[in-house]
């Protein structure tokens, strides 16, 4: 059954990102470990980062069984989730649950990613994670946020058990630059724009994003093969931040 969480890449990929390529080298340090290490490792930073692109990426790339955590989860959805992926039919109970999910690890062979993991860790529910590792020895791919890593350090058990922290970058101009291919290809955006766009978006790839969707706008409206930051002018760049007040009288 295909996990209908992993987002199937088109052909020109997100594959250069800065942070697909981080993710993707720590994942393949679990799956290539010897087998007395440990085969967790944790993928995390600020939100709007493209850790969940990057995630995405490595799911489709390692076959790995992929789930997003939801702030409403509990242990069974949790496990639920997995399930589903795996295409396994739930037992009845947790237990026999985590039993399913481990074996099915074993069986297949494939790692496991799980996204937005501080949701887990919030419920207090990181025991079951590691009572599933134990079960299957599996590579597991932990995605959170920046503040992931020390909010682990409660359970030493399982904070003991990750072979490598892998902290999401920024990104660069060079992000922007393939990003811009990827979602404007019709339109060669000079570099100046392409700096001013990094710059406005803070450095977050979701940022940089939306504004290439409002450059690709402007340019389809305009007729534009190619744009310069001055020839972009005056128009929106989006920030993040809300607009400033206007009273109208």
């Amino acid at each position: 059954m295909q996990n209908p969480n992993v987002v199937n890449m088109p052909s020109r990929t997100v594959a250069p990102l800065k942070n697909v390529s981080l993710a993707y080298t720590a994942m393949q340090r679990a799956i290539e470990r010897p087998h007395h290490l440990p085969g967790m490792v944790a993928f995390y930073g600020p939100s709007g980062w493209g850790k969940t692109i990057a995630a995405s990426y490595v799911a489709n790339k390692t076959r790995a069984y992929y789930v997003e955590c939801k702030s409403t989860w509990t242990k069974k959805a949790l496990l639920l989730s997995i399930l589903h992926a795996q295409g396994v039919q739930p037992a009845h109970t947790i237990y026999e649950m985590v039993d399913q999910v481990a074996s099915q690890l074993v069986s297949s062979g494939k790692p496991l990613i799980i996204d937005e993991m501080d949701h887990i860790v919030d419920k207090k529910a990181v025991e079951l994670v590691r009572d599933i590792y134990e079960a299957s020895n599996a590579p597991i791919l932990m995605v959170g946020e920046e503040h992931f890593p020390h909010k682990l350090q409660r359970w030493e058990r399982f904070h003991n058990r990750v072979l490598m922290w892998q902290q999401a970058q920024p990104a660069d101009i060079d992000d922007v630059a393939h990003l811009a291919n990827l979602y404007v290809p019709k339109t060669r955006i000079h570099e100046d724009l392409l700096a001013e766009i990094l710059r406005r978006s803070r450095q977050s790839v979701r940022r940089v994003v939306v504004n290439l969707e409002n450059v690709r706008v402007a340019a389809e409206k305009e007729g534009w093969d190619q744009v310069s930051l001055a020839q972009y002018g005056n128009r929106e760049l989006y920030t993040g931040e809300a607009p400033v007040r206007r009273v109208i009288v």
